[in-house]
């Protein structure tokens, strides 16, 4: 990600009927808050509204302005967030605004699904990006020039910034402070958000790898449900073969058209997922956890949970882990 300096002393969020207000709040509050009193930055904020006037959020209430989009021309941060025209598209008033910014030096900041917006207008094409993960699909569908990076809470492609989920915007407005401003500036600002000034990990942390959708009476079906079933025992593709009554070559091959991917693999996600419910769920020490899960190893398994995960089991643990007091 960039490291060079970011300027921010201008700071602009578009808004318009259906505007999420967790994520217009994490803007006001990242951004919007006189902390001179303990020596921090202090910006020039503002909302821009779209139509013109008030607008609605999605809870009911409406909020007013006082400034339309020619809020936008002063400002060299602008942050995109959720609202209806993640569906419509955003006003072509807004498009040429966002291509003015972009090309006189502004930084462009999508949270959560904010990031359709930039998508929609073209200004993503080509670049990395990231969105929540329950929209990461329709977003590479509806927008494929995009290089979506599916497991990370933030992308910083320099000129433009998205975020994962809602929260993940925190993160992200805390990198550009970061960049702007250094890392005792950006720490300071969550020390009073109270949240961590980093989060270790991306969003993958937050998924859960489903069993592949097969028919019931799919002979592959036969094979998941016995491999399922013992996890923590050496198993071979060709062990999954002779469950489903096929040449090990033909079930490969079935089971890749079936699922997207390969046995070996599929059987590795299984493993990382009863490690998370486990770590989750128990007070099992990562030793106890190889074994059950079939790992072999504490080596194997750390390394295969982080690639998966992106977080070590120790942190993960910290993160979900039940308390027990």
């Amino acid at each position: 990600m960039p490291t060079e300096p970011l300027r921010i002393t201008n700071v602009a969020v578009p808004v318009a009927d259906g505007v999420a207000p967790f994520e217009l709040g994490i803007a006001c509050e990242l951004f919007g808050l006189d902390r001179s009193d303990q020596g921090l930055p202090r910006y020039e904020f503002g909302l821009a509204s779209v139509p013109g006037g008030p607008v609605r959020t999605t809870a009911g209430y409406q909020v007013a302005t006082g400034h339309g989009l020619d809020r936008l021309a002063d400002a060299d941060l602008i942050v995109l967030v959720a609202g209806a025209w993640v569906e419509t598209g955003p006003d072509p008033a807004l498009v040429a605004h966002l291509y003015a910014a972009r090309d006189r030096g502004a930084h462009l900041m999508a949270i959560c699904r904010g990031a359709f917006v930039l998508a929609a207008a073209g200004l993503l094409d080509g670049l990395p990006a990231t969105t929540h993960w329950r929209w990461t699909a329709e977003l590479g569908s509806r927008y494929p020039k995009i290089r979506l990076d599916p497991g990370v809470l933030y992308v910083d492609a320099g000129a433009i910034s998205t975020s994962a989920g809602t929260a993940a915007g925190i993160d992200l407005g805390l990198h550009l402070l970061r960049r702007a401003h250094g890392a005792a500036v950006a720490a300071e600002v969550a020390r009073r958000m109270v949240v961590p000034p980093h989060r270790d990990g991306g969003q993958a942390q937050y998924l859960r790898a489903p069993l592949p959708a097969v028919a019931a009476a799919d002979p592959l079906q036969d094979a998941i449900t016995w491999a399922m079933g013992r996890l923590d025992q050496p198993i071979a593709v060709a062990d999954l073969a002779r469950e489903a009554r096929l040449a090990p070559r033909t079930f490969a091959r079935l089971f890749r058209h079936a699922t997207g991917t390969t046995p070996h693999r599929w059987l590795t996600s299984q493993r990382v997922d009863l490690v998370r419910e486990l770590l989750e769920t128990t007070d099992q020490t990562i030793e106890a956890l190889a074994r059950v899960a079939g790992f072999g190893s504490v080596d194997t398994l750390r390394a295969q949970f982080t690639r998966q995960v992106g977080a070590a089991p120790a942190q993960y643990r910290r993160t979900f882990g039940m308390r027990r007091d």
